[in-house]
């Protein structure tokens, strides 16, 4: 008599979460701003990744330059002109929108994973650890963000891993509260209280009810902090607390005020990085304003 091999309960696990992921693909697919985000995302991103091919990253340095006219408009030097130096600004551009973002998702995993482990610390051991953790997360909410990141900026020294550092450092705490909401609403729901009376271990109902329960939040909340992390390291280079030797979008708009780009009426200096920030941030809401209504139904309802 022939057996039939039932699918392990991993396998199971597996087939459900492929078949969770191609619904909410598909649920994305229908939102237009979103696919327009992620359309411009995609353009930045295969930008920065072939930077190499597009521009050569010699003509970054002034001493490379002294060939080329000085404020010469994208008609007279092609594509987008030059700097003060003789520099060609879209050589500047293109591996510009590397290190921003670089910095960007950089800061961003950064501040990800502080929050995540001081949201997830506090709501599920709660007590005078958890207490603890949300004061000193009260405590960096508290101190305004821009004061903040220029004392770690100034005391670090310019870097892009210092910057990154800061950035990180600087965007922790407003994730945090948020997950520590949601891992004290999971906490209390049916299921997991039937896998505590079965005997289930804290680690068992982390890794089994808490953290899946909470990914689409992190998820959620990432493209939202991406946005802000690069419009941060765009202050912070405009403020000239950015890595002086590594060209990103911040640093080409302070090069452009501190250069008088303005006086001279050199608008392809400074709108192109000005432009790029622009979009980069548009895009990252527009994606995480759609999968917010995907993980929330009442959004999703409220939209259509």
């Amino acid at each position: 008599m022939s057996t039939v091999a039932l699918p392990s309960a991993r396998r199971i696990a597996w087939r459900r979460r492929r078949r969770a992921m191609r619904t909410a693909w598909g649920q994305y697919r229908q939102s237009r701003p979103g696919m327009v985000g992620l359309g411009v995302l995609v353009a930045v991103v295969l930008l920065a990744l072939a930077a190499p091919l597009l521009a050569d990253h010699s003509g970054l340095a002034a001493v490379n330059a002294t060939s080329n006219p000085v404020w010469a408009s994208p008609a007279d030097f092609k594509p987008l002109g030059t700097d003060h130096l003789g520099r060609s600004v879209w050589t500047q551009f293109v591996w510009g929108s590397r290190i921003s973002l670089l910095v960007g998702l950089a800061a961003t995993v950064l501040a990800m994973v502080i929050g995540t482990v001081v949201g997830v610390t506090a709501g599920f051991i709660a007590g005078r650890t958890g207490g603890l953790l949300m004061r000193i997360t009260e405590w960096f909410l508290v101190i305004p963000f821009l004061p903040l990141a220029l004392v770690l900026a100034a005391v670090l020294g310019p870097s892009i891993r210092n910057i990154i550092l800061v950035i990180g450092i600087t965007s922790w705490p407003a994730t945090a509260r948020v997950i520590r909401a949601q891992v004290l609403t999971v906490k209390q729901r049916d299921f997991v209280d039937r896998s505590r009376a079965l005997g289930a271990s804290n680690t068992h109902v982390m890794g089994r009810h808490i953290m899946p329960n909470i990914a689409p939040l992190i998820l959620a909340n990432t493209t939202l902090t991406v946005p802000i992390a690069i419009l941060s390291e765009t202050t912070l280079s405009f403020l000239g607390l950015g890595d002086p030797s590594r060209p990103s979008w911040g640093k080409m708009l302070e090069d452009g005020f501190s250069s008088g780009a303005l006086s001279q009426h050199a608008w392809w200096y400074y709108v192109p990085p000005g432009l790029g920030v622009m979009l980069v941030v548009l895009a990252f809401v527009l994606c995480g304003h759609a999968l917010e209504e995907i993980l929330d139904p009442r959004l999703r309802e409220r939209s259509s």
